[in-house]
């Protein structure tokens, strides 16, 4: 009966994977800039730069090279996904629809936009509570610190990285890490 027991203990805890693993950002689904539903899964396969946007930033000419880089590098399996947010200042005032004008007319955004959402605080979106807290993505905590911070999400879904506002889009460390 003892034998049963350590047999049925180790097979319950033996085979758990690691948090990194099992924490994907695939899970979640959002809405995109349009209203319609966006699933992450369909991003398996593929790296991932997920990017809090404002049109009245300072950091705002950041999706001139966002751009290019998501015009150079989408056929090499990466997407960058914008998530417009209103935290900093009142930095992003519109609403979807001026939004999406905004980054057509003046930038040439193609690249998937999200619907705006809250990056923090009490609001803060589901995808930003994973992105931010390592009890739910397995491997780091952060916090937002201002518009155009970056997380780099691998081809499984998993966080890689957190990068400054400040590191403009097409930085060697950024650069290097599609490559790989």
């Amino acid at each position: 009966m003892r034998i049963i027991s350590i047999l049925l203990l180790c097979a319950s805890t033996s085979y758990a994977q690691p948090a990194a693993m099992k924490n994907s950002i695939h899970s979640f689904t959002v809405e995109d800039i349009n209203g319609e539903s966006f699933s992450l899964a369909s991003l398996k396969g593929k790296k991932v730069m997920i990017v809090n946007t404002a049109s009245k930033c300072g950091l705002t000419p950041q999706y001139e090279k966002l751009e290019a880089l998501y015009r150079k590098y989408k056929d090499q399996n990466f997407v960058i996904l914008g998530f417009p947010a209103n935290n900093f200042i009142w930095q992003e005032p519109g609403t979807n629809e001026k939004i999406k004008a905004f980054c057509k007319q003046n930038y040439g955004v193609s690249f998937p936009m999200m619907s705006k959402i809250s990056v923090k605080g009490k609001n803060q979106h589901p995808v930003y509570a994973f992105l931010t807290q390592k009890e739910k993505n397995g491997v780091k905590d952060s916090s937002v610190s201002w518009n155009f911070q970056k997380y780099l999400i691998d081809e499984n879904g998993v966080l890689i990285d957190v990068i400054s506002p400040r590191t403009q889009p097409d930085d060697s460390s950024i650069l290097n890490w599609i490559k790989s």
